[in-house]
């Protein structure tokens, strides 16, 4: 500890000695890291991390400088930020078709949100990564038998037996190996035509094309289509990029820190550490202590960074977390995730933002409506109503207004497959016994296509 550190008031932040520290990729590990598995083998651990570190990086600091320009945009009003993705992704279901359609809802949300705002929507998948979960309990028990949770295919399996629930290192190399791939694809499908606007018609599957905003969709697709052929028919070419492809990041929790130590690089051009492992990552509303080790290793990484905050979140919290993670002030540095309940939200998010308002920090405001509205159905089913979903963004967007601060974008967990997981919206799940017909999430209940879509309608209005 410093001289300075010394002088100061230790009750002023937990934050105060860590941020005198000399950051390196690995000093989180003198600090506490929560949910993090229990690894049986630790040699077999660390074998893991050196061949990760030796791997090419998934993705470069020029595209994660890029994407950070971007959400500067977002914090100043000019552009607006659409995450979203898989709640967790799978080992088992990988395939090129289930990418594309859940590129494919994504695209069709940020046309959506484009053509009706007037701003840009900057487009940030859950994708390439999310495959670790936090956890509110490290074991569960049935019949008798206490087991490790499943953490996601990056540590463990979802089948309850031993075997499975056994920590693994060698998933973090499968979970490269997969991230690897899925941004193969992405990049192909963003810029190889897949994207182009010409074809935005096209992108409407059949199952989102029989609902209401379905419909609505295609007579959105259908002005966007006359207005490029007016285009090219008066002479003003439409052969420009951001016609024919699309500009699409990456992004995930950073929950298993020795995967992020061993993927984060010095940047040959600025001298930065970046972690490679996605263009922005988050921490989790159960890994953001002041004094804990997630805030300890992102405060040192270059890229854009997120960070959940929930309903027990205060101001003073909230603020700490903005003067650790962004202390020059940088507007697109810092992502605040609010997750906080569609009956919490007018209460617990106006203080907050009055607060980092006040404190001069120039944040990306985001909206999570999915994680503070999950409810058991009475078939056993987790579960939430579409209707929650959309009442916390509107609670969202008007606590921002009353602030005069930017509501700048929804972060939702979504899949472009037609499940059956949440409930209501215009889509078949009309009441819980609906929910098991499709219901294939691992962990958290997913908006299927056509409720995405029709989520992009409803907070268009709100824009």
């Amino acid at each position: 500890m410093c001289d300075d550190c010394k002088k100061r008031d230790g009750a002023r932040s937990p934050f105060a000695y860590t941020a005198c520290m000399n950051w390196t990729p690995d000093s989180w590990r003198a600090f506490e890291a929560l949910q993090q598995p229990t690894w049986p083998a630790m040699a077999e651990l660390e074998g893991v991390e050196k061949k990760l570190n030796t791997l090419p990086p998934l993705v470069f600091a020029g595209e994660t400088r890029d994407l950070r320009r971007r959400l500067a945009k977002v914090a100043a009003g000019e552009a607006f930020l659409l995450q979203a993705g898989d709640c967790a992704e799978s080992f088992d279901s990988f395939t090129a078709d289930q990418i594309r359609d859940k590129l494919r809802v994504i695209l069709q949300m940020a046309v959506v949100l484009t053509y009706s705002s007037g701003v840009p929507a900057v487009k940030v998948g859950r994708i390439a990564g999310q495959f670790a979960k936090p956890r509110s309990k490290p074991t569960e028990t049935v019949d008798g038998m206490e087991l490790p949770s499943f953490l996601g295919h990056m540590v463990n399996d979802l089948p309850f037996s031993e075997g499975e629930r056994r920590p693994n290192a060698d998933r973090l190399l499968q979970a490269y190996h997969q991230s690897a791939s899925t941004l193969n694809l992405l990049r192909a499908f963003t810029k190889g035509g897949f994207a182009d606007l010409h074809r935005v018609q096209a992108w409407n599957q059949e199952f989102v094309g029989n609902s209401n905003s379905g419909q609505r969709y295609e007579k959105l697709a259908a002005e966007i289509t006359r207005a490029l052929r007016f285009m090219e028919a008066a002479g003003v070419s439409s052969n420009h990029p951001e016609i024919h492809e699309a500009d699409f990041f990456t992004s995930h929790e950073a929950l298993i820190l020795q995967y992020e130590e061993a993927l984060t690089r010095k940047d040959s051009l600025t001298g930065d550490w970046y972690d490679c492992s996605a263009h922005m990552v988050w921490i989790g509303e159960r890994t953001r202590q002041l004094d804990g080790a997630h805030v300890e290793f992102f405060r040192g990484i270059k890229n854009p960074v997120g960070c959940k905050v929930g309903p027990t979140a205060t101001a003073e919290d909230v603020v700490g977390l903005c003067e650790a993670l962004d202390p020059e002030r940088e507007a697109g540095r810092l992502t605040l995730i609010t997750r906080m309940g569609h009956d919490k939200v007018a209460e617990g998010l106006p203080p907050i933002l009055k607060a980092v308002k006040e404190s001069g920090h120039q944040v990306v405001w985001a909206c999570d409506p999915m994680h503070g509205n999950t409810y058991t159905a009475d078939t056993g089913h987790k579960t939430r109503n579409f209707e929650h979903v959309v009442g916390e963004v509107a609670g969202f967007f008007a606590a921002h207004r009353e602030a005069g601060t930017n509501p700048g974008g929804i972060h939702v967990e979504l899949t472009g497959d037609n499940v059956t997981e949440c409930v209501g919206g215009e889509a078949a799940v009309v009441e819980t016994a609906d929910l098991s017909k499709r219901y294939e999430t691992m962990c958290d209940p997913r908006l299927n296509a056509s409720q995405g879509i029709e989520l992009a309608f409803r907070v268009a209005e709100l824009l």
